[in-house]
């Protein structure tokens, strides 16, 4: 846990947080929401991912101090209940290394996880869980102390179980097979911008289309990049109109043409042309003091998870339905 606070994503979180008057928070924090809030009681402080996982009606979330949580919600689950998270995953051999973005691969009925060491980047790892049991099926090492540094971020899986998994140091996308296999890496100086300023944090949010091929997003550049995974790795760059998406985070799509990026704020991008080019048409703000990280969708309606839980000694975390303006 120690290793977070001197990261990049700490040093975005402190000028998020230091920005932001105590006095402020307390208004925001006791003033009713203007959409629905899932409230849960949590183990920890921050919590950078959650997924909707539909078939046991449950957010699955992971912890920055490592490990993953479910948030069952019940039938009879009313507005205002305050649900409570459950830790099914503490790898102790994993120890000092954070659970980061993750997604459900429901044909393997499993959970991939992307894991890193976030202070030193000399770690990064791929970790798959059994949905049922939660017991490991494998952890395929992405680099370590003899590597370049790295920083395992985010993952997505295709219709054959193959994991896409972010680098958001080295600006690259490794590939694992459906075992475990890592299988090589997605290389491209377009991944890169010029400027050293956007070079602090780099690809990122990651989703894999129903078309076939990869969308991701560069954090600090904005840059958002189509990878044709049946054509040789080809990437293009997608072209963005009516604003940016910088600072963009986790992603998910809310149909195969309306791709959500969450972050400060949320930002809804629709693409007529198969993801050639794409329009921003909405954005949501989410609870800005609690540092939107990423999406999820329950039910047709796009959740946005915030990294930051407040409240002592109970901590109290927050899933913000996302309502978008033009």
């Amino acid at each position: 846990m120690a290793s977070f606070f001197c990261s990049t994503k700490f040093l975005l979180l402190l000028f998020f947080v230091s920005a932001i008057p105590i006095a402020f928070i307390i208004h925001l924090e006791t003033s009713s929401p203007t959409t629905h809030v899932y409230h849960y009681h949590s183990t920890g402080w921050l919590r950078e991912c959650s997924k909707w996982d539909d078939a046991n009606r449950r957010f699955i979330v992971s912890f920055f101090e490592g490990g993953l949580g479910v948030i069952p919600v019940e039938a009879d689950y009313s507005p205002g209940d305050v649900l409570q998270e459950i830790p099914v995953v503490k790898d102790a051999d994993l120890t000092g290394n954070a659970s980061l973005g993750f997604t459900i691969d429901r044909e393997r009925n499993r959970v991939l996880v992307a894991v890193a060491d976030v202070l030193g980047n000399r770690y990064s790892a791929l970790a798959a869980y059994d949905l049922t049991s939660w017991n490991r099926v494998f952890l395929t090492k992405l680099s370590g102390p003899e590597d370049e540094k790295a920083f395992a971020d985010d993952v997505v899986v295709d219709t054959e179980g193959n994991a896409y998994i972010t680098d958001a140091k080295a600006d690259k996308i490794w590939k694992v097979g459906a075992n475990g296999e890592l299988k090589y890496t997605i290389k491209n100086p377009i991944f890169t911008p010029k400027e050293w300023y956007n070079k602090l944090v780099g690809l990122n949010g990651i989703v894999y289309h129903p078309n076939g091929y990869l969308l991701v997003v560069h954090t600090f550049s904005g840059n958002l990049f189509k990878i044709e995974i049946a054509k040789g790795d080809e990437v293009k760059l997608v072209k963005i109109d009516n604003g940016s998406l910088k600072f963009g985070d986790g992603m998910e799509l809310l149909s195969p043409t309306k791709l959500v990026v969450a972050g400060n704020p949320t930002r809804l991008v629709e693409s007529s042309d198969d993801w050639e080019s794409g329009t921003i048409v909405g954005k949501a703000k989410g609870a800005i003091h609690r540092l939107s990280t990423a999406a999820t969708v329950k039910e047709g309606t796009v959740y946005l998870n915030h990294m930051i839980g407040l409240g002592y000694p109970r901590k109290k975390h927050v899933l913000v339905e996302a309502v978008f303006s033009a």
